[in-house]
């Protein structure tokens, strides 16, 4: 198995939707376990494919009661709001307070193309937002307000022009 190395922002294929996976074979199935690998390397919750630079609509992940994928998954039910902090393998070491869904309910197929489906509260049903909004091209960003996205972005900005004058 591989780990790849995860893309972090302002990487332009953060912001692109993936494209629906079609042919379930040996190399989606070597791709999932090398992004599960990656994801418990990172170390992380979830993993879509975007992130690994891969525009396949795929996410991985393992709150807690062993790792699972959603093939072309689709937010399909949400309910209640919870809000608490948040972060992203894309976005290392930066955490926000971000508003959520409590629940959430995702479908799709899995690694052999039959359907699943997953669904939780509170950390899970965060994470399969989360992941269903990176296949879909969203950031993290995208779900903080106004004020706190504008202030995120200036000190991302700050970072990158601190390593780039580092280098």
């Amino acid at each position: 198995m591989a780990i790849y190395p995860i893309r972090t922002f302002p990487d332009p294929v953060l912001s692109m939707s993936a494209a629906s996976v079609i042919v379930f074979d040996e190399h989606l199935a070597r791709l999932v376990d090398d992004m599960i690998e990656t994801m418990y390397d990172a170390p992380g919750v979830g993993l879509a494919a975007p992130q690994i630079g891969v525009l396949k609509s795929i996410f991985v992940a393992d709150v807690g009661e062993g790792p699972f994928v959603v093939v072309n998954p689709v937010l399909v039910e949400t309910a209640g709001r919870w809000k608490s902090e948040e972060g992203c393998l894309s976005i290392p070491g930066r955490y926000w307070e971000v508003s959520r869904a409590e629940y959430a309910k995702v479908d799709g197929v899995g690694i052999n193309g039959a359907p699943v489906s997953y669904e939780g509260d509170e950390l899970l049903g965060r994470v399969l937002q989360h992941e269903t909004d990176h296949v879909d091209g969203k950031l993290l960003l995208a779900r903080l307000s106004t004020r706190p996205r504008k202030q995120a972005l200036k000190e991302l900005r700050e970072d990158a022009l601190n390593a780039r004058r580092l280098t």
